[in-house]
């Protein structure tokens, strides 16, 4: 795990000279705990109106009675660099609203045609944990700590048995990846994941000794990752950090590298506006840890990095996705 951190050494003393770094982590006193049995530290739970219920206006909302398995979902980064703490407060109600209102809505709500979406409060690491190797471990290991103890939580208290789909961006696949080690890989709930969609952050295959990348659009007990650059351009620390980690294209669901899916099948993404679709706007390419993004949208042209569109992106073919997975997960 600290190699990771250890990968963007480079990148932290750009950022030391910079002057961003705030106390060291060792004298920070680090918000209380959530308590999980306190519906109130969960952003998102079937059974209630929250964000992760909501759809496009020409989508027709599912109840959550209806719905065969379970999400669990754990948000990206949304805490950063102005912020003096190193770990969020899960009582900040503005950063509450920013979890609500971006990845909830934009990413968790992709999930909830066909499942019920539990996504905790936690108290994450601050986005400078990624780039100072001397206090960022400590972080994300606190927030790590949250994010087991919600799980453990959901599994015992909300689960009941039925099958489930881990999900998560950025930071929470960093989490996410430990999560799948310690309860997942080598366990007989293994047995239960429909697939882990664990997207935005390097995940190798070497990470695992039981689970594999999905290979095909239908494969289930697997897990899928993509990190987005613009089409043709090269990641900075490729060679560190993103080379030969796991890329699954997300329009044609394969490991296949250099190969451009064709822009007719791409079933569309969505950008700032929730409710309007753009389909069959881009191509997609796996090169060798991260994948390219070739667009006919104007805006996505505008970056290198699209990181922050990592779900945007490909909304609705992950939606048809998830709804493929579980049809061959009960067959």
């Amino acid at each position: 795990m600290k190699a990771g951190i250890k990968s963007m050494s480079v990148v932290a003393l750009l950022l030391i000279f910079s002057g961003i770094f705030a106390q060291p982590f060792s004298s920070f006193t680090p918000p209380l705990a959530p308590d999980y049995s306190l519906q109130q530290n969960w952003v998102a739970l079937p059974f209630r109106n929250d964000a992760a219920d909501i759809v496009p206006n020409k989508l027709k909302p599912v109840a959550d009675s209806l719905k065969e398995i379970d999400v669990f979902y754990i948000y990206p980064t949304v805490m950063f660099r102005d912020n003096p703490a190193w770990n969020a407060d899960v009582k900040d109600a503005a950063l509450r609203k920013v979890i609500e209102e971006k990845p909830i809505k934009f990413q968790a709500s992709v999930f909830n045609e066909n499942g019920r979406v539990y996504s905790p409060m936690y108290r994450q690491a601050n986005i400078r944990a990624f780039f100072d190797t001397a206090n960022g471990s400590a972080a994300l290991d606190l927030a790590y700590t949250d994010v087991k103890r919600a799980f453990e939580y959901y599994i015992k208290n909300y689960n009941n048995g039925r099958p489930f789909i881990i999900a998560s961006h950025s930071q929470g696949t960093w989490h996410a990846k430990r999560l799948l080690q310690e309860f997942i890989d080598t366990t007989v709930l293994r047995n239960r994941m429909v697939a882990a969609y664990i997207i935005g952050f390097p995940v190798f295959e070497k990470d695992f000794q039981v689970l594999k990348p999905c290979g095909d659009p239908n494969q289930t007990g697997c897990y899928i990752d993509w990190a987005c650059y613009k089409d043709g351009f090269t990641p900075p620390f490729l060679d560190v950090f993103l080379k030969g980690s796991v890329c699954v294209n997300p329009i044609t669901w394969t490991l296949t590298k250099d190969t451009a899916a064709p822009f007719e099948k791409h079933k569309g993404m969505m950008l700032f506006d929730f409710n309007k679709k753009f389909a069959n706007k881009i191509s997609t390419t796996v090169k060798d840890g991260y994948l390219w993004v070739k667009s006919k949208n104007a805006l996505v042209r505008t970056r290198d990095n699209l990181h922050i569109g990592d779900i945007n992106l490909f909304w609705y073919d992950i939606r048809a996705n998830v709804k493929d997975r579980i049809s061959a997960f009960w067959k």
